[in-house]
């Protein structure tokens, strides 16, 4: 299964501009320098990856949960990214993903394996080369 995005950049990097899109037209944005690095309002890569992260872990979570035969009211999952400049140039550098889960019939040990074994198993987890903690919390 092949999925695709694509993104065209024209310009320099301070004072040019993209578009990024993807296969299935949801996603057809413009980014810029001032979107990524700045605070103008739009979308950039790493919003983009926080917004990948945390779709696939929960749905990764829902998997596990009913591997345990628990099925999730739901899962409220967001991707903080964090970009990072060191000598080498800039870099993401960690991914923390905040969890929040209505389960009937589970209990916190529970909850938290099963939001481990997602998150080290989610396929965009395992993509990732950076650091991804996690906050797990079961609402009752």
């Amino acid at each position: 299964m092949d999925r695709k995005a694509s993104a065209r950049w024209e310009g320099g990097l301070k004072d040019g501009h993209g578009s990024v899109a993807t296969e299935s037209g949801v996603l057809d944005a413009n980014y810029s320098f001032k979107k990524r690095f700045e605070d103008e309002k739009g979308t950039n890569p790493e919003e983009l990856i926080g917004a990948a992260h945390a779709s696939c872990f929960s749905m990764a979570l829902s998997m596990v949960l009913g591997e345990k035969d628990l099925t999730a009211t739901s899962i409220d999952t967001t991707a903080k990214v964090t970009l990072s400049q060191s000598d080498a140039g800039f870099d993401i550098s960690k991914i923390h993903l905040d969890v929040e889960a209505d389960i009937d019939g589970a209990d916190d040990a529970t909850f938290k394996e099963a939001a481990e074994t997602a998150k080290a198993n989610c396929p965009v987890s395992k993509v990732l080369n950076a650091e991804i903690s996690m906050s797990a919390t079961l609402k009752h």
